[in-house]
């Protein structure tokens, strides 16, 4: 039995602990920025989000720092991007060196070095030497919850640890596969959500079948610009990832709006007012970099999107 820490209790970080405990681990689900929403789950043992009750297994703990000092076989970080230096800046203070995973997606640009990094280099960037893997795919926190058949990945430097992580994790339904490729891993699990826009706004079965396959082929250009293997491209965390945003989440949906001619404010006001679109917001934060750095005729299609929405104007894709 393994000690695992799961900060973050979201759908996705709820989730995940429920198929911790599954795999006969002790498991503690802590959440850093509600505490209404874990006595709320204290007492009444149901998600919200998801709609299902919560294992009795699962030990429910507000956050502090004095729980990352604890000893943990592996902290999982289950929080939004934006979350990343907030629990950085935690980690920074820690004298323990736990195992970390990464469940975030997302990459940032560096305003000072002017770079575009990933989540995993941000976080150690605020203590070196930290002990982190990523966990990417195809996975849906509901039907996760559910115990729907699920494939991920899981990237190390390191795959002994890679391994170690997905002994630790896998059940009958939630297969782990490992990778060393951290870099294209994470960039291929994040610019999925911009690409899975671009397919939404295919008018027609005809055309997404084709935006999808270009969409590909620009994944693979940026995935390679930044030193990611382009088999990652074609795995999980790229091919695998894109198609079920592609069928029907919040990016696809926006993407949807966008082809029937709608501007991205209007259509987010209108039909999406208290969504997160993930992919717009992945857009503007890479943007500055993508339209001065990289090649426009290799990345025509995200080129279209960035003036689409950075303008908030009418995309336009043929």
């Amino acid at each position: 039995m393994k000690k695992i820490l799961v900060i973050g209790a979201g759908a996705m970080g709820t989730s995940f602990a429920m198929t911790c405990v599954d795999n006969r681990n002790e498991v503690t689900l802590a959440e850093p920025y509600s505490l209404n929403f874990i006595e709320d789950l204290k007492k009444n043992k149901k998600h919200s989000g998801l709609g299902l009750k919560i294992p009795k297994k699962i030990k429910l703990s507000s956050f502090s720092e004095n729980i990352l000092n604890k000893r943990w076989d592996l902290i999982v970080i289950a929080l939004s991007s934006s979350g990343i230096n907030f629990i950085g800046k935690k980690l920074k203070n820690c004298k323990a060196n736990n195992k970390i995973l990464i469940l975030t997606k997302g990459l940032i640009f560096e305003k000072k070095t002017k770079k575009i990094i990933t989540l995993s280099e941000k976080l150690k960037s605020f203590k070196k030497g930290s002990n982190i893997s990523v966990l990417k795919g195809p996975c849906l926190a509901k039907d996760l919850a559910n115990k729907v058949n699920s494939n991920v990945i899981v990237a190390n430097k390191n795959l002994n640890i890679a391994r170690v992580i997905s002994k630790m994790i896998t059940t009958s339904y939630y297969r782990v596969e490992v990778s060393n490729d951290v870099r294209g891993v994470e960039i291929c699990s994040s610019i999925k959500n911009i690409y899975s826009m671009i397919i939404g706004a295919g008018k027609g079965l005809n055309m997404s079948s084709y935006l999808f396959v270009k969409c590909l082929d620009e994944m693979t250009y940026f995935t390679r610009y930044f030193k990611g293997n382009i088999e990652t491209v074609y795995g999980l965390a790229g091919l695998g990832d894109l198609y079920v945003s592609a069928l029907g989440g919040r990016n696809s949906k926006m993407g949807y709006y966008l082809g029937k001619g709608y501007k991205f404010k209007v259509a987010k006001k209108k039909f999406m007012k208290n969504d997160t679109i993930e992919g717009e917001m992945l857009l503007r934060e890479i943007a500055p970099y993508i339209t001065k750095k990289l090649n426009k005729k290799k990345l025509p299609l995200m080129t279209k999107l960035i003036k689409s929405i950075i303008n908030n104007k009418k995309l336009v894709l043929n």
